[in-house]
């Protein structure tokens, strides 16, 4: 799986406006201001601008990713998106990261600098870390990894390294490898946690924060979208989690998930049903016991470990 070229339309892609190639055209500030007065134009930072029609469509990742254009564009010296404000060129999550300031690196190692909603950053940039992306420069999906673990905590970064990983933008070995060679770089004490929790086979955020929160809580260690067989070795279900010799498994429960299960035509709960016939069909093919996890689960992570922990042992919850 490889990440999907965003159509040219897309409004995440822009254009954004600036003042000053306004100003080079013809137009005057008053102008300007008439069309942002009317609801025409929406500013998203000073000098900047955005059809408000466009900037409507978009949710907090992608406002964030067109101020982070924005602020490329007006740079007076040659600036990457890297950090966080990389991701939405990647179309990778930003759950639990902040995204109050746009994150640019120069890639000449000059000292950057850190005004009103731009951390401007320096540190080595190798030519490999650079690419081009939906007509911009941003970093590598591998370089941004290593980044975001140095601005975000453990669940978010695990976030994100598992999505990256998932669409194939990179590897564990590229991870592992760019790692090594960050010797100068700060604020590195999560990185080496998350690249070994990182796996690939991990979906959707949903399921990478449930994973962090079975590590966090010391549960063991389940196997990522298992396949259940049955006892003639067909194919029976993929599921989220699994503790095979326990003979337990889990699903995550997202509204993703079901829109992604939802064909044409299909109402929820028809898609309920279904999911419903799916758990008895494991059921009768393993005798599995199954647990479910929603987000609201994942915002009491002791309560959650805690009836995780009773499906898993339940002759130690008896005694």
């Amino acid at each position: 799986m490889m990440i999907p070229k965003r159509d040219p339309d897309d409004p995440r892609n822009g254009p954004v406006i600036l003042r000053q190639q306004l100003l080079k055209a013809g137009w005057n500030d008053r102008a300007i201001r008439r069309r942002i007065h009317s609801g025409q134009w929406t500013r998203i930072r000073n000098g900047a601008f955005i059809p408000t029609e466009q900037w409507k469509q978009l949710d907090d990742a992608g406002r964030h990713g067109l101020r982070a254009r924005a602020v490329q564009q007006q740079a007076k010296t040659e600036v990457v998106l890297s950090h966080v404000s990389g991701l939405p060129e990647y179309d990778a999550p930003t759950w639990g990261l902040d995204l109050s300031e746009v994150h640019v690196t120069r890639p000449d190692g000059k000292a950057g600098r850190h005004e009103a909603g731009v951390q401007q950053h320096c540190g080595t940039v190798e030519k490999e870390d650079v690419v081009t992306r939906n007509g911009v420069q941003v970093m590598t999906a591998t370089r941004l990894v290593l980044e975001v673990t140095t601005f975000g905590d453990a669940e978010a970064s695990l976030v994100v390294a598992n999505h990256l990983l998932h669409v194939e933008a990179t590897t564990p070995e590229m991870l592992r490898a760019r790692y090594e060679s960050m010797t100068q770089w700060p604020k590195t004490l999560i990185t080496d946690l998350v690249l070994r929790l990182a796996d690939p086979r991990i979906e959707t955020p949903g399921e990478s924060r449930t994973f962090y929160l079975i590590f966090r809580q010391g549960l063991p260690r389940p196997q990522p979208q298992y396949v259940v067989t049955d006892a003639a070795g067909d194919f029976v279900a993929r599921v989220d989690f699994a503790w095979p010799e326990l003979g337990v498994w889990l699903e995550f429960d997202g509204q993703v998930k079901y829109e992604k299960l939802l064909k044409p035509g299909q109402r929820a709960s028809d898609v309920v049903l279904q999911e419903k016939e799916r758990e008895k069909a494991i059921r009768r093919a393993t005798g599995w016991r199954c647990i479910r996890i929603t987000w609201a689960d994942l915002a009491h992570p002791e309560l959650t470990a805690a009836r995780i922990r009773a499906e898993l042992f339940p002759d130690e919850v008896a005694a």
